[in-house]
Formats: C-alpha cells, sequence, structure tokens
C-alpha cells in the first residue's frame, strides 16, 4: 500500500459520514484549515490557490484517463461477449445441420460396406506385448487401419485434425433425418432413433468444435459424425470415457492425410514416421543420428583425443 493509500480508510469513513457528499466534504476541509492552520498564508494566498488547483487538474486528469480506459475495456468486453454469444449460436445452428447423401452415393455407399455388414464383428486384438517403457500398453487395443477402433456400437477413424465416427442404426425401415436425434457439444456425445434409448451418449475423452463438426445420414441406416479435434497435435485413445483404449504409441501416421495438414504439422507427422521407420528397421532415430554426427563432428575437431576405449550410451 502507498504513502497516500493507507488514508484511504479515514478519508472514506469522512466522505461516507458527511451528507452532503464531496462538495460539503471540500467545505469541511477548507473550513478547517482557516480554523486550525496556517494554510491561508497571506503572503503566498496566490501561490497556493496555484497549487490547489494544479493539484486538482493533475488528479482529474488521471481520474478521466482512468475512467475512459474503463469504458473501453467495458465495451471490448462486451464486443466480446457478444461474438462469443454469436458464434454459440452459428454453432447451435450447426449443431443441427443434417447433410443427406444422393441415391446414386447411397447405393455406392451400400455396395462398398455390404460385405463388412455380412461379415460377423471381430473381437479387436490388443496389444500383448510392449517395448522397454511402454508397458502401460499392454492390454489396450490395438488401432484400426484408419488409426481408430471397431467397436460393438460403433467404429472411429482419425487424424491428427479430425474424428470419424459410423454409427450403424438398426431401425429396421428406412430412416430419414426427422428420425434420428443426434446432440453434439463440445464435451458430449448423443446418437440414436427418436423414441428410443440412445445408441451412444457420454463424455467424450477430449474436446472438439462445435461450429465445425457435422454429421450425415448415409444410405438411410447410418450417422457418420465429424467431428473437429480442439487440439490437433495429439492422437485420441478412444471417443467417450468409458469406451476401451487403443494404443496411440501404435497409432500409423502415414494413415493420415498429410495433404491435409499446414507445413509444420506435416514435418512434424513425418518425422514421427521416420522415426517409426528406423526404430522398427533397429535403426537410430532423427534425434540420436543428430547426436551421432555432433559426437563425430567433436571428435574430428580434436584428433589429438584418443576415443578408442571410449563407450558411448
Amino acid at each position: 500500500m502507498g504513502d497516500r493509500e493507507r488514508y484511504d480508510p479515514v478519508l472514506i469513513s469522512m466522505l461516507t459520514s458527511i451528507e452532503g457528499g464531496p462538495m460539503q466534504f471540500f467545505d469541511v476541509l477548507f473550513d478547517f484549515f482557516a480554523r486550525k492552520t496556517d494554510f491561508y498564508n497571506a503572503d503566498k494566498l496566490n501561490e497556493i490557490r496555484t497549487m490547489v488547483i494544479g493539484s486538482f487538474d493533475k488528479h482529474s486528469a488521471t481520474a478521466v484517463k482512468e475512467a475512459k480506459e474503463k469504458a473501453l475495456r467495458r465495451e471490448r468486453e462486451e464486443q466480446k461477449l457478444a461474438e462469443r454469444r454469436r458464434k454459440e449460436k452459428e454453432a447451435e445452428e450447426k449443431q443441427s445441420k443434417v447433410v443427406e447423401i444422393t441415391d446414386q452415393e447411397a447405393r455406392e455407399f451400400e455396395a462398398r460396406t455390404s460385405q463388412q455388414d455380412e461379415t460377423p464383428a471381430k473381437e479387436p486384438k490388443r496389444v500383448e506385448t510392449a517395448e522397454e517403457g511402454e508397458e502401460t500398453e499392454i492390454g489396450k487395443l490395438l488401432p484400426n487401419s484408419g488409426n481408430g477402433a471397431d467397436l460393438e456400437k460403433y467404429s472411429w477413424t482419425q487424424t491428427l485434425q479430425e474424428i470419424e465416427i459410423r454409427i450403424p442404426l438398426k431401425a429396421g425401415f428406412a430412416l430419414k433425418s426427422k428420425d434420428v436425434v443426434v446432440v453434439v457439444e463440445k464435451n458430449h456425445l448423443k446418437v440414436g432413433i427418436k423414441g428410443q434409448a440412445p445408441i451412444v451418449d457420454g463424455t467424450l475423452s477430449k474436446l472438439i468444435k462445435t461450429a465445425t463438426s457435422q454429421w450425415v445420414l448415409e444410405d438411410k441406416k447410418a450417422v457418420v459424425l465429424t467431428l473437429e479435434k480442439v487440439n490437433d497435435m495429439e492422437w485420441w485413445s478412444r471417443i467417450l470415457d468409458t469406451d476401451p483404449e487403443i494404443s496411440t504409441k501404435k497409432v500409423q501416421p502415414e494413415n493420415s492425410k498429410l495433404s491435409d495438414l499446414d507445413g509444420e504439422t506435416r514435418a512434424m507427422v513425418e518425422k514421427m514416421m521416420y522415426d517409426q521407420r528406423q526404430k522398427e528397421m533397429g535403426l537410430p532415430t532423427s534425434e540420436e543420428q543428430k547426436k551421432q554426427n555432433i559426437l563425430k563432428q567433436f571428435m574430428s575437431q580434436h584428433p589429438e583425443m584418443d576415443f578408442s576405449q571410449a563407450k558411448f550410451n
């Protein structure tokens, strides 16, 4: 607390006890100076008046400036709030957006998936052995070809940026969009047929962007959702908190669409792919190669040193 601020409690008490407010407060203050001090020195009266007015101008300018800045901050906050509400409203509208495929697309889709529908579901494979430091991965599901999982009620795939979920709707009749319930929130997902218990209803394991996420009704019997990740630099291990986890260490980055990534992200993924291939072949990763090159450079710069008996880890 500054030297001036330590008087605030006394001054606030005085100001609040005076019925006339600040104007009467000044009247009382200057009356006190007249009765109890030699403040009004006749020889320096003009100088004192100048000093009082100068003090008033100084602090009034500061107060006015702070008031303007406060009003500007309030205006900006109100604009941000209005913008946030606008985006939330747009997100809610987009959340209900339905895109139905054409009959031709439905026939093509049915031809692609007919074999899959007729094939009995297989138990997903799990990680049975793990390398050093990966013991926690044992027992987790091995990712499917799309870096996701094929579960009892639905299947899903992923790239670094998006999640795609396919949920079959076993209704026994051709569904329309109005027969389907789809609720997509940033941390919750609910999908099912109206009048029936939800097929999927739970908390998402990670956050998504509702404004850019959407769903379509395919072949009038399956809902396919495309969810954009908030964090586009990580792999999801599951969709819902209650789902079994996949081993993200077994994810194959090359299965993702590298062309969809920005330059920096693509470089990172390509590095991951290179390191993984090197590791599988028992060769040094890019970081290990970098360290080896630094060591070789150091050895070449210091030929006087004998490294023949040195052991490098």
